[in-house]
């Protein structure tokens, strides 16, 4: 398939479009996550190494940036489901598929601020690590970032309910 055939059938196949749609979102959300993820293992593992005790509050900020991957996971469940990509189901038009691709847009590059999401962890990792009984600010550090990707979620969430299929 050459590319312009590729474009003309994006003219042609709204399922492909809600299907690119809903790979974006899952596809960059879960980048984001698996970054964000990777620094803040790295910053958990140097505090563990010295102070095993603090497990359990380094182990909250690793997990903190990976919701951005389960928000973009949920959306692209969405998006695929809304237009029969999941099961048997009568295609979708052009325009409902472009609006659906779109609507995936704003969780997709959402969350990628699971990557800054992860450093601001591994910060707050470091700070646990010297002054264990800051864990809660360095917490409330991270969720701050926290808070664009479930914006990010809302928007997503109510373009794609607003899509008529």
């Amino acid at each position: 398939m050459s590319l312009s055939e590729f474009f003309a059938s994006l003219n042609q196949n709204g399922q492909l479009l809600a299907g690119l749609g809903a790979v974006f979102a899952a596809l960059f959300a879960g980048i984001g996550s698996a970054v964000g993820v990777g620094h803040a293992g790295q910053a958990g593992a140097a505090v563990i190494a010295e102070d095993p005790d603090q497990f359990g509050s380094v182990l909250v900020l690793q997990l903190l940036p990976g919701t951005q991957g389960i928000y973009g996971l949920l959306i692209g469940f969405v998006i695929a489901s809304k237009a029969n990509l999941l099961g048997a189901g009568s295609a979708i038009s052009p325009e409902a598929g472009m609006s659906l691709f779109l609507a995936a847009l704003p969780i997709a590059f959402g969350g990628l601020s699971a990557i800054a999401q992860g450093k601001v962890a591994a910060s707050g990792i470091a700070m646990v690590g010297k002054r264990p009984s800051e864990a809660g600010k360095a917490i409330i550090f991270t969720v701050m970032v926290e808070t664009y990707a479930v914006l990010a979620l809302l928007f997503s969430f109510l373009l794609v309910n607003g899509v008529q299929v």
